[in-house]
């Protein structure tokens, strides 16, 4: 048996969150499962004092269950040596407290502590721009702040989505078609009047057939990926816009963008990773706080947090 590790959850107040659907929660609750003890933190509860990492916790008991999910014990405070690993799982938006927050996890690496994912890549990989490391996975792609640029882009394919560089859910993520009378106020728009990068991508159409998030664990893919439907007249398909996830196994493109990808993410110590793909392309690569767990869990009978939880059991092995 794996011994007993303090596990440590830098995360949003775990009050707010929905069970049901949040991969934390599922994570929280694999930990309990298998042994270890759960301690939730926010980013106001992390400071470091004379070069050492410290934190403000609360040791959490958690249930799989809709209401009264959790209860939090008294804070304790102290290095964050005392954790044998650290999650970073801090929801967007990735501004510049959550960066700040980084750089006291990467104090708590040089302390020896295990932190998931790596905090300089959280900082150095953003989801939208990382993509273009990886451009044979890839739609036509440009990332500018430059409006004659972007409408010359559209010129080239005939219809693109226009997306903020640090936005989720699908905020703020506009489709523009060649000859569409708003194509200049959505581009003023999106650049602040070329101020404000962008990226833009070829539209792929096959949106329709589902948005798909694959999960990776330490580059290894979970065999089945969440398919986010648009809703009806929706061009976005993002849960939060109001799509529905259904569960569709890896097709063998699914896994070759996988294994394009895998070497690059092991090295940078990313290792709970949510991919974007459409159709055969890939267009987001999830680095944060990457969700999907609790939906393939329940459409598939499986437990992705153990796996994950197991994963992190044998990096801890002395």
């Amino acid at each position: 048996m794996p011994r007993t590790l303090d596990i440590g959850v830098v995360m949003d107040p775990i009050h707010s969150i929905k069970p049901a659907k949040d991969s934390t929660f599922a994570m929280l609750l694999a930990m309990a499962r298998r042994g270890h003890r759960g301690h939730c933190m926010e980013l106001s509860d992390l400071w470091v004092a004379d070069g050492v990492p410290h934190a403000r916790s609360r040791a959490v008991t958690v249930r799989d269950q809709a209401d009264d999910f959790h209860d939090l014990a008294e804070a304790e405070e102290g290095p964050m040596a005392r954790f044998d690993i650290v999650l970073m799982r801090k929801d967007p938006p990735f501004d510049l407290e959550y960066v700040y927050a980084t750089y006291i996890l990467e104090l708590a690496v040089q302390a020896g502590v295990q932190v998931v994912n790596r905090p300089a890549s959280l900082r150095d990989v953003n989801e939208k721009a990382f993509t273009a490391h990886f451009p044979q996975c890839c739609p036509p792609t440009l990332i500018s702040r430059d409006r004659a640029r972007i409408r010359a882009f559209l010129g080239q394919q005939g219809s693109i989505v226009v997306k903020p560089m640090d936005g989720m859910g699908g905020a703020s993520v506009f489709r523009v078609d060649q000859g569409d009378p708003n194509v200049s106020v959505i581009l003023e728009l999106m650049t602040q009047f070329d101020t404000r990068t962008v990226i833009a991508q070829r539209f792929l159409p096959e949106y329709r057939q589902g948005d798909k998030r694959i999960l990776l664990i330490h580059g290894e893919p979970v065999d089945h990926a969440l398919a986010r439907i648009p809703a009806e007249g929706e061009s976005r398909a993002n849960l939060a816009a109001g799509g529905r996830g259904v569960a569709v196994p890896l097709t063998d493109r699914d896994r070759w963008i996988c294994e394009q990808l895998a070497p690059e993410l092991r090295t940078r110590g990313l290792d709970f990773v949510g991919l974007d793909v459409i159709g055969d392309y890939l267009t987001e690569i999830n680095v944060t706080s990457p969700t999907g767990i609790r939906e393939l869990d329940a459409a598939c009978g499986i437990d992705i947090a153990d796996r994950f939880i197991a994963h992190l059991e044998t990096a801890a092995a002395p």
